[in-house]
């Protein structure tokens, strides 16, 4: 079962800041809350060890439970973000929570991949560019961009930053296509495909 992937055309969102490198899969979601069967639902786990205490009190030193930051919809972070495991949830659960764009100037590859699966934006940038960011964010409360995906831009309230992206993945983004909907827009090639080789199946024999 999948729910409609929503599509991703132009977005304004306020940055939240999480200047960390090598963030793995296990600290965007701790293993220990992947039993939900649902994709829903994962969002208030989103960084649980770093967000809340042994105690299970809100960690106040964390970005996400500062209260300029707590509408962000925009994360930037450092390099190879979401490396080790590939689980899929740690795409979900920035979903679920709010999280539209990624900013980062390299990912680990399957989470790169999980983000357009789900209808996120990773937006990678240069290293400088990225540090130029963190710089703006501190310095600026509510600092918010807009992230054109059509025309591969970020505006930004300075300036503008053109950014990359390959274009069947710009496509899947734009027209809200995962892995199953992709599919599904050929099923009449399927089906017709499958009704041709209804001659040629195999009939089952019983033997006597």
């Amino acid at each position: 079962m999948t729910d409609t992937m929503e599509q991703f055309k132009v977005h304004k969102g306020l940055v939240v800041p999480l200047d960390r490198v090598n963030v793995d899969t296990d600290q965007i979601i701790p293993k220990q809350f992947l039993k939900r069967v649902e994709r829903t639902g994962f969002g208030q786990y989103l960084f649980y060890d770093w967000r809340y205490n042994v105690d299970g009190e809100p960690n106040p030193e964390f970005v996400l439970n500062s209260p300029r930051f707590r509408r962000g919809t925009v994360l930037l972070t450092g390099a190879n973000f979401g490396c080790g495991s590939s689980r899929e949830h740690a795409a979900w659960a920035l979903l679920d929570y709010g999280f539209k764009v990624v900013i980062a100037s390299s990912y680990a590859d399957i989470f790169y991949n999980n983000c357009f699966k789900n209808g996120i934006l990773p937006v990678t940038l240069e290293e400088a560019t990225v540090r130029q960011l963190f710089g703006e964010v501190a310095k600026a409360e509510g600092y918010a961009i807009v992230v054109d995906l059509q025309n591969q831009l970020i505006q930004k309230p300075n300036g503008s930053i053109p950014f990359n992206i390959d274009l069947f993945r710009k496509r899947c983004l734009l027209e809200g296509l995962d892995d199953i909907s992709m599919t599904l827009k050929h099923e009449e090639m399927i089906q017709s495909y499958e009704e041709k080789l209804k001659p040629f199946q195999m009939i089952d024999v019983r033997r006597e």
